[in-house]
């Protein structure tokens, strides 16, 4: 069987590699966490056949190779086994797997299949698979628009982003544990005290209520487990944090490494930050800068009809990291990059119109995007931004 050419910058769109269909064994995966339902399409069967299988990789393996069978049985050598599926929990393991079998596989973006815009829709295992092969052909054939894949990558670039990821959840889980505490004392009208304080275990006991009460003991058994969650939480975030910073310095040059050095030196761009930018985004091979707004939801999405027109915000379709980060950095790089283009620019347009700050900012933040793409790729540095000197 022949292996896929080497893959290009632009090949999400359409398959570059040309059809046969005689020759070529078509099949898609409807996946759920209980079960597998599998469709194909068998040259020289005029039959499409639809199997139910458990959720097992050597069980979908057989069955692809006893449908090449029925080809080659019914005169047709079979040189391709294309396969598709949707992106979802299942992730890109399975993809890796089967190309590691001389299978192609390809992950289908899922919000790139048109469905039935009917306000009721028939919605089944059974009618997904057939949408899915009617998306997965028109791109087999090179048709554009029919659907779009996700690029897979290797499972150490999917590890790379579980501490950005792993950091992300915990803080938030650390926030919502202190919104709790703070909570459960303003419920006993116990007003400006610190959880987080190093001694405010210590302290709790001699809190009062203004009734001159002290805090009930059920109250303060579950604050004291909240403090104590909270300080392994924290422990943690310092873990990644400073793991994250000694492999920086173990291997600087590396690839990703030296983007987030390159990244961290312009003033206002932190290491967290940078990493995540790099993890999330500027690793990736990215055909253009249109491509690296796209993929990070902040262009726009336009309603056009007749003769109306507005814009209804954010496409959102896009890498939500990538989205809120860059919003909260454009924020930031206002403040600590006054003098460069890119915020003087900004301050031109919104100066007289304070209303439109919200909307520019995400324009601010898609060229700011794109200028660090430029920056870590081209080595060009964005007019007017300083960047720290080389530690």
């Amino acid at each position: 069987m022949e292996r896929n050419p080497m893959q290009k910058l632009n090949d999400l769109s359409r398959s570059l590699t040309p059809l046969k269909p005689d020759g070529t064994l078509i099949a898609v995966i409807e996946m759920s966490l209980s079960s597998w339902l599998v469709a194909g399409i068998v040259p020289g069967i005029e039959r499409q056949p639809l199997k139910k299988l458990d959720v097992d990789e050597n069980a979908l393996l057989k069955l692809l190779n006893r449908w090449r069978e029925e080809a080659q049985k019914a005169g047709q050598g079979i040189e391709r086994i294309a396969v598709a599926f949707e992106a979802g929990r299942d992730g890109f393991w399975l993809a890796r797997w089967l190309r590691a079998r001389d299978i192609e596989a390809h992950i289908i973006h899922a919000s790139s299949v048109a469905v039935s815009r009917e306000h009721r829709r028939a919605k089944t295992d059974r009618l997904d698979t057939e949408l899915l092969k009617r998306a997965f052909l028109g791109w087999l054939r090179g048709e554009r628009d029919h659907c779009k894949m996700v690029a897979i990558p290797t499972i150490k670039d999917e590890d790379a982003k579980r501490p950005n990821r792993e950091r992300e959840s915990l803080v938030g889980e650390q926030s919502r544990i202190v919104n709790r505490m703070k909570a459960a004392l303003v419920r006993l009208g116990i007003r400006g005290f610190n959880p987080k304080l190093k001694k405010a275990v210590e302290r709790l006991d001699g809190l009062r209520t203004p009734e001159g009460e002290p805090i009930p003991p059920n109250t303060l058994a579950e604050l004291r487990r909240d403090m104590a969650r909270r300080r392994l939480v924290s422990d943690q975030i310092r873990q990644i944090e400073d793991t994250r910073l000694e492999r920086l310095e173990q291997a600087p040059s590396d690839g990703p490494h030296a983007m987030v050095r390159l990244l961290a030196r312009v003033i206002g761009v932190g290491i967290e930050t940078a990493d995540m930018l790099v993890q999330e985004v500027l690793s990736r091979n990215m055909r253009d800068r249109r491509a690296i707004a796209r993929y990070a939801g902040l262009t726009g999405s336009p309603d056009e009809s007749g003769r109306k027109r507005r814009e209804k915000g954010l496409a959102r379709s896009g890498n939500a990291r990538v989205r809120r980060g860059m919003i909260q950095l454009a924020w930031r790089f206002l403040m600590f990059q006054k003098d460069s283009t890119l915020a003087q620019w900004f301050r031109a347009r919104t100066e007289n119109a304070r209303s439109t700050r919200k909307t520019m900012i995400v324009a601010l933040a898609r060229k700011l995007l794109i200028g660090l793409w430029r920056l870590v790729r081209e080595g060009v540095v964005p007019d007017g931004v300083v960047l720290r000197p080389v530690s």
